[in-house]
């Protein structure tokens, strides 16, 4: 026989139509403000950034920076070498034809260098991240500043 608690908490989650998800780091609203704003810029030319980290001592996101009109690889370099980040990132993408589009991509910025808790606590939020900022397209990146090319963002965006 099931505990009445357990029979009501699986009653409230089968009819509401969702399951829900633990979560373990905050996104405060003022960050979900700033991500709605910047993913509604818009924007003729250049590749713009959001980068976004997780705070362990609170257990929440914080913008870190916002770049307007930065190179792949400039952008490469500002970002450190053993510490996860979230990069939501408005990027330029010159198509064949001569089109530009402005695709809204997430790198996943996660060095094998990063302290192993951080890099676990990175991966635990980081699809309730990507649904927050309504990103469909995430690109992973393990290799640090090397990884993180023009090349390597076009070959995965042309893919």
């Amino acid at each position: 026989m099931q505990h009445p608690a357990a029979i009501c908490h699986r009653h409230i989650a089968l009819s509401s139509g969702y399951v829900h998800m633990s979560h373990t780091v905050d996104i405060p609203q003022e960050l979900k403000d700033t991500l709605r704003k910047f993913r509604f810029a818009r924007r003729n030319a250049g590749s713009a950034a959001l980068v976004i980290k997780i705070n362990k001592a609170k257990l929440l996101m914080e913008e870190v920076e916002h770049f307007d009109d930065i190179g792949i690889e400039e952008l490469a370099e500002e970002l450190p070498e053993n510490s996860p980040r979230y990069v939501v990132l408005s990027y330029q993408l010159d198509h064949s034809d001569g089109r530009k589009s402005f695709p809204l991509v997430l790198i996943n910025w996660a060095p094998t260098s990063s302290e192993m808790g951080m890099l676990t606590l990175h991966a635990s939020a980081l699809l309730e991240f990507q649904a927050t900022a309504d990103v469909s397209k995430v690109i992973d990146m393990r290799d640090g500043p090397e990884g993180l090319t023009k090349e390597a963002v076009d070959a995965k965006l042309l893919a």
